[in-house]
């Protein structure tokens, strides 16, 4: 409910030239923070997956959002330099924030808003994404849960963040540490993070994050803290939260790996079976690949060249050729040969297909 009534809110509040003037490229696909969890007055990193839009790689983008506050307000037709968000590659954008800095807000004034409302636009705001909110993950009750850690998510995946919790306060010897470390391995110890005292670099990779009052926090995207390939099977991580030059040692942990779930294949079909030169050439190609939003097509029919293209997302590309227009003026064609690419230029089938002879 709330994102219909921001949306018409928004909507109301523009003027008609430029309401008009906007292009509606799609939702956006997913969104994610690392860290995982966070602090309001903690530096964060939001993501935005647009492979299902009809952005394009390297494509300027910037935030407009309202809610908590309105950061760039009055600049819609020419967004601050300050609301950019980064190209990461693979049709996903970033932006980094420190929330209470950001929005001019404190925490809990934050806290206690309709929560973080925006949509993605460029600069000029002649085109954006669907309204969104950015979901947040309000840890605070794990400080009076009496539990020694939670992990969120609870089963993490390979290539994603993960922010692992610690109450020191329930293990004992933790009550004068000064530092608080993470110590621990992949696959049961196959691939180990240890820590180690003597080695500075160490010490800062598994040194963990104070929350205070006996609470520490540690961020980390396994493929990337542990040094595997992005293909690597993770089974699960074992870990100890230990004191500095290990005067404390917490209990042996273990977090299970997330089920790994590919992606279903790409599917692609011409439709109808039979064609003659007096039908439309149906063409659809579902499951697409990251990044793959349209299809470009090239039709020979004897001395006639029929070209132009499709968009979609990766759930579903469709669109007809139509033979009917082009191909009336030909005659004695008895086949097409048909290619067609993805906008990445990859090509996705070069085929001749067969004509019915007209009676």
């Amino acid at each position: 409910m709330k994102k219909i009534i921001y949306t018409f809110l928004f909507l109301a509040l523009l003027t008609p030239s430029v309401s008009n003037a906007q292009e509606v490229i799609g939702a956006i696909k997913d969104m994610w923070s690392y860290p995982v969890v966070y602090s309001f007055d903690e530096e964060v990193t939001w993501y935005f997956d647009l492979a299902g839009t009809s952005a394009v790689e390297n494509e300027d983008f910037y935030i407009w959002i309202w809610s908590p506050s309105e950061p760039d307000a009055g600049n819609f037709n020419s967004s601050s330099d300050f609301a950019k968000l980064t190209y990461e590659g693979d049709m996903i954008w970033s932006f980094t924030l420190t929330p209470t800095e950001y929005f001019s807000r404190t925490p809990e004034e934050i806290r206690n808003s309709d929560g973080f409302w925006f949509f993605l636009k460029d600069k000029t705001g002649t085109k954006q994404t669907e309204v969104t909110q950015m979901k947040y993950t309000d840890f605070s009750a794990f400080y009076d849960a009496g539990e020694i850690m939670k992990a969120y998510p609870s089963r993490p995946s390979l290539n994603e963040g993960v922010s692992i919790l610690f109450n020191s306060n329930l293990v004992e010897g933790f009550e004068n540490a000064n530092n608080v470390y993470f110590h621990s391995g992949l696959n049961n110890w196959a691939v180990p993070m240890e820590y180690q005292a003597w080695v500075p670099e160490r010490v800062e990779k598994t040194r963990t994050t104070n929350l205070g009052n006996g609470f520490y926090k540690m961020d980390l995207i396994p493929s990337e803290y542990y040094g595997v390939e992005p293909d690597f099977v993770m089974e699960n991580i074992v870990f100890l939260f230990v004191a500095e030059d290990w005067t404390a040692v917490g209990p042996d942990l273990i977090l299970n790996a997330a089920e790994d779930i590919p992606p279903p294949p790409a599917e692609f079909r011409f439709f109808p079976l039979q064609l003659s030169k007096k039908d439309f050439l149906g063409v659809i190609r579902i499951n697409n690949e990251r990044g793959v939003n349209s299809l470009h097509y090239t039709v020979n029919a004897g001395p006639k060249v029929i070209t132009g293209e499709f968009t979609g997302n990766t759930t579903e590309i469709k669109g007809f050729i139509d033979l009917v227009t082009a191909l009336k003026d030909v005659e004695n064609v008895s086949e097409i040969h048909v290619v067609i690419e993805d906008n990445n230029g990859r090509v996705i089938t070069d085929t001749t297909i067969p004509l019915i002879p007209l009676d």
